[in-house]
């Protein structure tokens, strides 16, 4: 099964900014703007390393998510890959 995990907290530096969220990520040296639910995922993931349908399952629990849609977590999950914020285990 596979399983995602958060880049490490000390290589991560988050900084809540009215409804967006700046996320200097520190081994890439690039600032991220970012919506919700990415620092949600990030948090849920740095907790320890889950599989799609965990993390989905995690954040309706803590989110009260009616309709989650394990599509646009994939592709949530497919663009933190490519920026380095989530490492595929």
């Amino acid at each position: 099964m596979m399983r995602y995990q958060a880049a490490p907290k000390e290589t991560l530096r988050i900084v809540p900014l009215d409804a967006l969220t700046l996320i200097y990520h520190r081994a890439s040296g690039i600032t991220h703007i970012v919506d919700s639910p990415v620092p949600e995922i990030l948090e849920a993931l740095a907790e320890k390393p889950l599989s799609e349908t965990d993390l989905l399952a995690r954040l309706a629990e803590r989110f009260d998510l009616v309709d989650a849609d394990p599509a646009a977590l994939a592709a949530r999950l497919g663009e933190l890959i490519a920026t380095g914020l989530v490492e595929r285990l």
